[in-house]
């Protein structure tokens, strides 16, 4: 057991985490301090996601009086940014669970997910089951797997591909068809008969996420353990807003931590090259400069990803008070996908700058540092960056209707 991992069994509260508090602060570090064991394979992810579990940071949006966090939405997006700093991996692992919050906090009417959300109280995780391989057109929505009736009950079967979270979560929210082609949404629990989650992801980056595959086969459900489409919340517009803006805050967190992986190159040199400026690195106005783009480029991107969060903060209120205002969930998909366009390009190209500032021995395969080019370039991958770009382009000139669905 590492220190740090001694040191997480310590972090068990009888209240969940709450912004600003120390506690939280000491969770993000405990996180940091193993973030380079865990790339090695010396630590496992589950660890993490355990102790995150024991502090109550799965119901951090909850109001206080419902016994949450009651982190405000850009608070939430703040934390995934510190979370992410800390080890991207980690955030990417939750960011489905903060989704269905979400959702159970829109619909506080709603029975069955608030049924779910007692079980968030409790400490439990959910997944997610949504992408399929096949489908001609991404994002559409029509899924292959179907739910059946089974007894008294149903019955699932299909395969999910890029089930991130999964391995980790104790329920998964599982997107299938009945045989009547209607669309619904039910609930597995990962360790019961026919739910069979696989960590195949063997992606270039993001690499312990176990974004793999997740496999049903005759799965059970209970009856009140179903989401009907003729029972679930009115389709919000542009609902992707919330995951696609959250893959864009773990970007701004990786620049975050090479800026302090930056510094602590320069601060750890001792030598320079002989026909360099300065005889000492920290004292190199060549690195200072490159050191001060770097944290500029850090600052502008959590700067954008929060001004989105707090226009996507105003839409998710008018959808709660009853009167969901399509022009206020416009502006926030507008300037999400606006900071993925930007933010995506900058940050690949500060993880590659992080380089000039180190010298040879910062490529090392010990340092890890190549990591967050490579978590950058999975994470920007999620979506084209140019079809966003094509679309706020029509919708400036032409005043075209922006897309409004998945992956905008």
């Amino acid at each position: 057991m590492s220190n740090a991992t001694a040191a997480a069994v310590k972090l068990r509260t009888n209240r969940p985490v709450t912004p600003g508090s120390p506690e939280l602060s000491r969770l993000i570090e405990v996180v940091a301090a193993d973030a380079a064991a865990r790339e090695r394979g010396e630590v496992s992810p589950r660890i993490a996601i355990d102790q995150i579990k024991q502090s109550g940071l799965g119901i951090f949006r909850l109001p206080e009086h419902q016994g949450g966090g009651g982190a405000s939405l850009p608070e939430l997006y703040e934390l995934v940014i510190a979370l992410a700093e800390a080890d991207s991996n980690i955030p990417h692992i939750l960011r489905n669970h903060f989704a269905f919050v979400e959702r159970a906090l829109r619909t506080p009417g709603n029975p069955v997910l608030q049924r779910w959300l007692d079980w968030a109280k409790e400490g439990k995780t959910f997944g997610l089951g949504a992408s399929e391989l096949g489908i001609q057109n991404i994002g559409s929505g029509h899924v292959e797997t179907r739910l059946d009736e089974a007894g008294d009950g149903y019955v699932l079967n299909g395969k999910k591909f890029y089930s991130t979270g999964n391995f980790y979560s104790d329920y998964i929210l599982v997107q299938a068809r009945t045989a009547k082609d209607e669309a619904v949404t039910a609930l597995v629990a990962t360790d019961q008969p026919g739910v069979d989650v696989d960590d195949d992801w063997d992606g270039i980056g993001q690499r312990l996420t176990a974004s793999g595959t997740t496999v049903l086969t005759n799965a059970q459900v209970a009856p009140d353990d179903v989401l009907f489409a003729s029972q679930q919340e009115v389709k919000l517009p542009f609902n992707a807003t919330f995951a696609q803006l959250y893959l864009t805050a773990i970007v701004a967190g990786i620049l975050r931590r090479i800026v302090v992986d930056a510094t602590e190159l320069v601060k750890g040199r001792e030598r320079n090259y002989y026909h360099a400026v300065t005889a000492s690195p920290a004292d190199d106005p060549i690195l200072q400069q490159t050191i001060g783009r770097l944290a500029s480029v850090a600052y502008v991107a959590e700067a954008s990803v929060l001004r989105a969060a707090e226009a996507l903060d105003a839409a998710f209120r008018s959808a709660i008070a009853g009167e969901p205002d399509i022009e206020l969930f416009r502006e926030a998909a507008l300037r999400a996908a606006k900071s993925k366009i930007v933010i995506d390009d900058l940050a690949l190209s500060a993880a590659t700058q992080l380089f000039d500032v180190g010298g040879a021995s910062a490529a090392r395969q010990s340092k890890g540092l190549d990591r967050h080019w490579r978590n950058i370039r999975t994470l920007s991958s999620h979506n084209p960056l140019a079809y966003k770009a094509r679309s706020i382009g029509d919708f400036v000139i032409n005043e075209s209707a922006l897309p409004n669905g998945a992956f905008f």
